[in-house]
């Protein structure tokens, strides 16, 4: 019986052991974000490649597409599409911009000024993770999570 008495003590100190180093996780990191300078420097890139409206029209196809499959009314798709908010998607551009310093910006955003051919270059629209991101967020959008009620 003494055994016993033993090997459960040593069971809860083993399981309170585990318990404890489970609970001792961090949560992640906050998603690295740029300055207020960059992000100045990143919303010209933007408005010089006219990415905001790729995003607008990019969500608009999505849901005009879903729409005419799934039968929605006029009402439900004008709801829907008026859900539709840039400010919404801006924190992943300028996440995937955090990587660039200063100077590399300044060069992008000048050769996004002067030369037009280069915006059919838009790193944005060949930037995958960018690309993934918008998917999820033209998904959401469809969803109706950012229709206020």
């Amino acid at each position: 019986m003494k055994n016993l008495k033993s090997y459960s003590f040593l069971t809860v100190l083993l399981c309170l052991f585990i318990s404890s180093k489970s609970l001792s996780q961090n949560n992640p990191p906050a998603p690295a974000m740029p300055s207020q300078q960059h992000r100045i420097i990143i919303d010209k890139i933007v408005e010089a490649a006219h990415y905001k409206s790729y995003v607008i029209d990019f969500c608009l196809s999505k849901i005009n597409e879903t729409s005419a499959k799934e039968g929605w009314n006029e009402q439900k798709t004008m709801e829907i599409s008026q859900s539709i908010n840039y400010k919404n998607f801006r924190d992943a551009i300028y996440n995937s911009f955090v990587v660039f310093d200063e100077v590399e910006l300044e060069t992008l955003l000048k050769a996004y000024e002067k030369d037009t051919a280069y915006q059919s270059k838009n790193v944005m629209t060949n930037n995958k993770v960018l690309i993934n991101n918008l998917n999820i967020f033209a998904t959401d959008i469809v969803k109706g999570k950012y229709v206020s009620k």
